[in-house]
């Protein structure tokens, strides 16, 4: 960890012939009150259990986690037991590293003329919105989902981090931030290459912004080369990000609920599709075993869920400091374990995001949660692109020559979104 308390932490070598393997993110979404934070736990302690270094990440004041792990947890990692480790995100302290990287880009490139050295970090307060931002900064330092992750020492590498986010909003919008960014830099390219304003300040403030936030990850050097050239390696580098959330190697997200609420039932349904809709998959669906809940309920909901697997987390008594070793090796934990280690291993089968008859000309997306009235479609600039607005995240979805056109109509059938171009 820095100096700043901003986390660190690259790929992992299990072997010779394996070196800079990525480390494997992992993450949970569930309504409050829903058992993410448990669940989390559990997760952190299967992995270690398994001889994988781990650490659990929380980004929120709130102690369940520390109650837990039965250790207070500050932004310093600390060490709870045999591979396991666990830190808190806070944004304040966050928000210092990027900073230092933007006076180190500034004091090479000279735009501000020394402005931004006089800035102290200290003194600023979080504005909204910043979690989100810093909280992707945080995942790209440790996570290095690029491919060029800061080298580390040894005992600061880990195989797993698991994110207990503040919450599941936050977390969406980090997972499709990569993909928007991608937009966003597409119009600023454009602007800046077309606009007599974008063409005389463009070029010193691209190379601020990619000296900043991308040459300290070891990205190539570009002094002396042309902004265009700069531009697509930014283009490149997010489209490497945003496609690691789809890659279960990479990343592992899981739905929770409390089984004994329909409200928080419905809510996971309701993130598992955002979450595809965002662009990343969904590795699982665990709920909080309860006494009070077995039978036709338990087949039910098992029902609601499918194809995705399922398991039961047991429910953890906090009247006392718990004993993990016993928990992990008590039968009612097989199932969870089994999941988290069937996802690891990807053996999971993920449900296709976007499915197309050519012949019929339509596209076929899987969304659980929506209905038909809350969905809009959009096409811009010809029509090779359909612009799926669902929730609280859009989605472009590039179309093949053969089913491009004009939306004709569009039906829900058992969960899915039938969309026929003329």
């Amino acid at each position: 960890m820095t100096k700043s308390g901003h986390l660190t932490i690259v790929a992992s070598s299990k072997d010779d012939d394996d070196a800079e393997k990525s480390t494997r993110l992992i993450t949970f979404l569930g309504k409050g009150g829903s058992g993410k934070t448990t669940t989390a736990v559990f997760a952190a302690q299967h992995y270690a259990r398994e001889g994988l270094s781990t650490c659990l990440v929380t980004h929120s004041q709130d102690h369940t986690a520390d109650y837990l792990l039965n250790r207070k947890i500050g932004n310093v990692p600390i060490i709870c037991s045999n591979n396991l480790s666990a830190a808190r995100l806070e944004t304040t302290k966050m928000l210092l590293d990027p900073l230092n990287r933007l006076k180190q880009a500034d004091a090479h490139v000279n735009m501000t003329q020394g402005v931004l050295e006089g800035i102290v970090g200290e003194e600023l307060g979080v504005l909204p919105g910043m979690d989100s931002i810093f909280s992707a900064f945080a995942l790209e330092g440790f996570i290095g989902f690029h491919g060029n992750a800061a080298q580390r020492k040894d005992n600061d590498k880990f195989d797993v981090i698991i994110y207990d986010g503040i919450s599941p909003e936050e977390t969406l919008r980090l997972l499709g931030a990569s993909k928007a960014a991608r937009l966003y830099v597409k119009y600023l390219r454009s602007m800046a290459e077309k606009t007599d304003l974008g063409r005389l300040a463009g070029p010193s403030l691209l190379r601020l912004v990619y000296e900043a936030m991308i040459s300290s990850s070891n990205g190539p050097i570009f002094d002396g080369k042309l902004s265009s050239e700069i531009w697509d390696y930014i283009e490149t580098f997010l489209e490497r990000k945003s496609s690691a959330f789809a890659q279960p190697e990479k990343f592992g997200c899981y739905i929770v609920m409390n089984p004994c609420s329909k409200i928080n039932v419905d809510t996971a349904i309701r993130y598992w599709g955002c979450t595809l809709q965002a662009g990343a998959q969904v590795s699982g669906a665990f709920a909080i075993a309860s006494p009070h809940f077995r039978g036709e309920p338990v087949e039910s909901i098992k029902k609601s869920f499918s194809p995705l697997p399922f398991a039961f987390i047991p429910n953890l008594s906090m009247d006392s400091p718990l004993d993990w070793d016993a928990i992990m090796q008590n039968s009612s934990s097989d199932d969870a374990r089994n999941l988290l280690h069937l996802s690891a291993n990807r053996t999971t089968s993920n449900v296709p995001l976007v499915k197309y008859d050519l012949p019929k000309k339509s596209i076929t997306l899987f969304m659980p949660g929506f209905d038909k009235s809350e969905i809009k479609l959009y096409q811009y600039r010809g029509r090779s692109e359909l612009l799926v607005e669902a929730g609280d995240q859009r989605r472009v979805i590039q179309l093949p020559r053969e089913v491009q056109g004009k939306v004709a109509g569009a039906k829900f059938i058992d969960r899915n979104l039938v969309i026929t171009m003329s």
